[in-house]
Order: structure tokens, then sequence, then C-alpha cells
């Protein structure tokens, strides 16, 4: 485990949204399960509490807390992606019964928030040819889920 994981916050479903999150990407997988061992405010004894999993390699936690808690996009979920294909399968699954947001960013049914990204996204806004950057920063601005051909065609200024 990292000295350092993200906790999500969940009303009741953190086993459920960690078991569907490790589904989805190499390299992951549910660590442990902990067990109320008493009752508490955040369920009774034998629930799940806390749920260590990893994804892609990078430790998370995710607590029921007993209480829905909202997320935020001050703290989201970056995917950087190898190709359109990965972008697509991920936007898909991670949309059901969730919310698509403007340049790539989505809500999941647990209401965390994702982005999914191409790899070469820092690359393509980081051109030192600012006017390319600005293309590709105006076509990002115009999407819902990224378009990986169309960023790299507004880049070379197609």
């Amino acid at each position: 485990m990292s000295k350092i994981s993200p906790c999500l916050w969940f009303d009741a479903d953190a086993e459920e949204a960690a078991a569907f999150y490790v589904s989805l990407l190499p390299d992951s997988r549910i660590d442990y399960v902990q067990k109320n061992v008493v009752d508490t405010h955040a369920g009774p004894a034998d629930r799940t509490l806390v749920v260590a999993f990893t994804l892609a390699g990078c430790s998370y936690l995710g607590l029921n807390g007993g209480s829905p808690a909202a997320h935020s996009h001050a703290m989201s979920l970056h995917v950087a992606c190898e190709d359109q294909a990965e972008i697509d399968r991920l936007w898909e699954a991670l949309l059901q019964g969730g919310a698509p947001q403007r340049c790539g960013w989505l809500n999941d049914r647990w209401g965390v928030p994702w982005q999914i990204a191409p790899k070469q996204m820092p690359e393509l806004l980081a051109d030192p040819d600012t006017a390319k950057a600005a293309r590709v920063m105006r076509a990002m601005m115009g999407m819902v889920k990224l378009d990986i051909a169309a960023l790299e065609a507004a880049h070379r200024g197609g």
C-alpha cells in the first residue's frame, strides 16, 4: 500500500464501486476488505467499512461513511489513455448511471469525477508553438468525450 492513498467516501457501496473500478483497468485489484467489528454510525457490525484497492498500480481506499457525502471536481481520478479505443471503453463503462461533463470529464454513478484523456494531451497543450497549443485547447473546450484524432488535427492546424 502507498504511504498516501486517496480515500473515496461512499454511503454504503464502496465495495461495489471498488469492484467495478478494478474491472476496468489492468494492474488493479481489491487488496482487502475491512468489516465493522461493532455497530457504528456507518453501519452494523459485519458491514463493509473500508475497502483497499489498487487501480493501475495506485492505492486507494473506499470508505462506507454511512451518510452521503458529495464528491467534487476539486479531486478527480485522471486516466491517461493509450488510444481512442481505451477512451471509448472507459467513457462508456464509467458513464453507466453517471453524467458526462465537458472536456473529457464525467461523473460516474457514485458521483466520483473522472478525467478520461489521451496520454499525449499534456504534450499537445504544452507545445512551444502557442498557436498549436491554443488550437488544441479550443478543440478540447468544444468536446465532451475527447477525440484524439480531432485534437491531433487541431494541433496540425486542420
